[in-house]
């Protein structure tokens, strides 16, 4: 049985063979962009912002 000693090998081989394929075979899709709809950010909306109101621990509580 080598093919049982070899079975992380094969699976590899396998999966590269796979991926090669499935690589080789795809389509890309061409890259449309779009300027029609400006991007823009409102003034009114804030970045949330949190505060830690908490002393610092010694190092001899931290022990």
């Amino acid at each position: 049985m080598n093919a049982m000693k070899h079975m992380e090998a094969i699976f590899f081989v396998v999966a590269a063979i796979g991926l090669g394929t499935a690589f080789v075979t795809s389509e890309t899709q061409p890259l449309v962009v779009s300027a029609d709809r400006p991007l823009f950010i409102h003034p009114d909306v804030h970045m949330p912002v949190v505060t830690i109101a908490a002393k610092r621990l010694t190092p001899a509580e931290k022990s």
